[in-house]
Formats: C-alpha cells, structure tokens, sequence
C-alpha cells in the first residue's frame, strides 16, 4: 500500500534497520491477516477509465466515501489521496492510473477479511452508482492503452514515471494498467520469517497459476494468462524477482537490510515535498553523502517507506506480502488469504510445503516464476506440473485451516474459501483460460462483455 510512514526518529546504525524489522515478530496467539486489493474504475455508459477530477472522477468517489465513511481523509496538499481508518488501521488509497486500492486492516480470521471486503465493495457501489462508475476486478485493464490511463496527483508516482523507462521496458504498465491482490502474514521470529519466506517464495508462482486473471491487453489476447505476472519480469529487476540469495545459508533480517541498502532509491519525503532521488544510493544516504540532501541522514520513514518501493514476488516489511496475485472477481478475493493462511500457519502445513520445495534449485523455482505467465497450469518444476502441484498444496491448506476452528455465523470454516481454487484445478483451467473461452466463444471476439459480467 502506497501509504508514506511518518517517524522522522533519525536512524544512526544498521542495527537499527534490523531491529525495525525484527521489531514484526509476534507470538503465534497474535498473528493477523490482511488483505489489499486494487480494481478499475470505469465509466458505466462507455468502459471509459475514470480521470481523477471533474463530476464523475476519483475524486468525488473518495469525497462520497469519506461522508460514508467518517474515515480520516490523506491530503497531498489541496487534493484527496485516499482514507484512513484510524480506529482499525484499514486504509484506501490510488494506484498511478486511478485503481482503487482497499488495504484491509490487520484482523484474526478469514471470515473478518472476507466481511471487509464485502462491506468494502457495498460501500464503494453506494457511492459509484449514481456517479455512472463501476469497477472491474481483473489483473490488466483488458482494452486501455497507455495513453488512455489517468495520472493520480501523487509526487511519488511522478517520480516512478519518470524512472521506470530507465530501468525497464514494462514497468508504465505495471503502474498504470495492472491490478493485484495481496495478503500480509506474520512471523513469530527469525527463523520463522526465514522459512515462511522461502516457501512462499518457491510456491509463488503456484499462487499465480490459480489467479492468473490477465490474458488481454487493448482488446486482444497478449499470449500469456498472467500478462501482470509478466509485465514484472521487464520492470525493474533491481527491485523485483525470486530473491535466490534468501535459500542460502545466513539468511535473516540482517540479510534483507543490505539487500535492501543496495536497492536504489525512489524518493525522499521531506513534510508535504516529495524529493526525486530515484537511482541513488539507499547506503549513501545511510553514510550522509546524498547529494542532494548533504550530510543528513535517513529516519525510520525514510526507510519504511524505502522498504515499500521493493516489489519482490515476496516481500518483507514487518510482516510478510505475498505480492503473486491478479486481480479478480470478489468471490477470489479472500481465497488468497485462506490459502496463504492455511500454508503458513499451521505448522505441520509449513513443514510439509518446506519438504514439497526444499529440493528446487534457484534455477529451477526461475524458470517456473519465468514459465507460469504464459503456461499457468501447464509450466513444470522437478518433473511435475502445476496442475499437480496446486492440489498438493491445497491439500496441506485445508486441515491447516479447518484446525484453526474459526466458524462464520453458519458455523462453516476458513476451508470455505479455498472452493474457487478448487473448482479451478478440477477444470484444469486458469481463470484467464476461462476468460479466453469467453472471447473466443460467446464473446465473439470482443472483451466488452467484460465490463458487465466481471464488474464487482
């Protein structure tokens, strides 16, 4: 989530780098689960985006929302940004090209998520509706071009517009025309992050297998299932990827903090201002040589919000993202959770992911991240396809959540959530192999459809 930090503590030592994140363990009675979305926004009458100003705009959304909601606005200078929920630390806030991002608050069960969402979306419709917008939960906006995309007024997006063309072909339409969903884990110590994180890491692409959701860009198939999960591989890599150095020996927190020292920067935020640093040195900074900023030294914020503009397919903060997901309809939106949940935390689930994956080289967990965009079900590590591999998996997350005993008002469990998963895998289809189905059948070659059977 794109929401800057505010601790302007100044940060002398590296050991307080790894003692900020350290600072993310909890006891297992306290782990949460949180889940962030992105969706477009569109014009009901004519499946146009949703410019920021202006009577049918983002903005008048999140002015609606905001006398809903009572939520605490988040300003940069005159114009609204997003909402945050100051009583259960929830927040809503914009993508680059105007997709609207729920980050769900940190809560106990599946169930709690899932009812976020739904009040979420409910909220959101009551506002959108008499604005002639709707929105679409989908990995890519299946028609819009580059230049179609609105620019939401953030200094830090303006900055990363600026950079990305530098660093890699892909990454304008990471920002302004993808869409994900996330779910956040905890960890209990550093040996538990460190093994979380591997396995989450190698089962990654598992995840963007089962939520492949992006199979068209400007209204025609790209080629892949997942062209998101692709548009990643030409962004940025000093910032993205597998992470092989996390398999090997001396992993911990010390490890992520001089990773990520050396990542380069994007922006340092000094009051309202954003300053552009993008390609220097987090380390410079860290030793008072930025030039731009002579002798002063980074705070807490400034690293938080370093450590935010680091998009590996796992990332650590002070808790764990599972960063793999398209977007995709609401029925699929809390099954991300359930399934990240019911893998890590059950132990016995965790250990028997950890036997599945441990043998994978990095060369071999590469090549599935790089097969799984175009190939979904059907790309292959150790022999074995994700065809296969997916049921495992899903196999060690249903006890692993059916013994967290956690009953919705019908008295179902956490397991309900994994049925859209497995309804997938007895298709032996994608979700963006169903989508293409469509296209090619009753769609008759057209994605507008889309925006009717896909909108939330």
């Amino acid at each position: 989530m794109a929401r800057d930090q505010i601790d302007m503590t100044p940060i002398e030592t590296r050991d307080e780098l790894v003692a900020w994140l350290e600072a993310g363990c909890k006891p297992k009675a306290q782990f949460r689960v949180g889940t962030e979305h992105e969706k477009f926004a569109f014009t009901v009458a004519d499946h146009r985006p949703v410019p920021y100003a202006g009577k049918r705009s983002i903005r008048a959304l999140l002015e609606g929302l905001h006398d809903i909601l009572g939520w605490e606005p988040i300003m940069e200078g005159d114009n609204i940004i997003g909402m945050f929920d100051v009583t259960h630390g929830g927040a809503i806030s914009l993508e680059p090209g105007g997709q609207f991002e729920l980050s769900g608050a940190p809560v106990t069960t599946v169930h709690q998520t899932a009812s976020e969402l739904m009040a979420h979306l409910a909220q959101v419709r009551e506002v959108a509706k008499p604005l002639g917008i709707g929105f679409l939960g989908l990995g890519m906006t299946p028609n819009w071009t580059r230049a179609d995309m609105p620019k939401m007024p953030k200094g830090r997006y303006k900055i990363m517009t600026a950079y990305m063309p530098k660093v890699g072909s892909l990454g304008l339409d990471m920002m302004y025309r993808t869409c994900t969903v996330q779910a956040n884990l905890d960890f209990s110590s550093e040996t538990d992050m460190v093994k979380k994180l591997r396995v989450s890491l190698a089962l990654q692409p598992v995840a963007t297998a089962l939520f492949a959701n992006s199979p068209f860009t400007e209204g025609k198939p790209n080629g892949f299932l997942s062209m998101r999960s692709q548009i990643w591989t030409d962004t940025d890599n000093a910032r993205s990827g597998m992470l092989p150095w996390a398999f090997e020996d001396g992993m911990g927190f010390e490890r992520w903090v001089d990773y990520a020292l050396d990542v380069p920067m994007y922006f340092i935020k000094r009051g309202d201002k954003y300053i552009d640093v993008a390609g220097k040195s987090f380390k410079d900074f860290f030793a008072g040589k930025l030039d731009v900023l002579p002798g002063e030294r980074p705070t807490i914020s400034d690293w938080a919000n370093h450590l935010s503009t680091i998009f590996p397919e796992v990332r650590l903060k002070r808790y764990l993202e599972m960063r793999g997901a398209d977007g995709g309809p609401w029925r699929r939106l809390p099954s991300l959770a359930a399934y990240w949940v019911g893998l890590l935390y059950d132990d016995d689930a965790l250990d028997a992911c950890w036997d599945m994956v441990k043998n994978w080289s990095a060369e071999q967990r590469q090549k599935l991240r790089d097969d799984v965009p175009s190939l979904g079900f059907k790309a292959e590590i150790g022999g074995r396809n994700v065809l296969t591999l997916a049921p495992e998996t899903l196999r060690l997350a249903s006890p692993g959540l059916a013994q967290r005993r956690y009953l919705d008002r019908n008295g179902r469990d956490e397991t309900r959530y994994l049925r859209p998963l497995e309804e997938s895998i007895a298709r032996g289809l994608t979700p963006a192999e169903e989508l293409l189905e469509k296209f090619h059948g009753a769609w008759k070659g057209s994605v507008e459809p889309i925006f009717d059977e896909y909108a939330y």
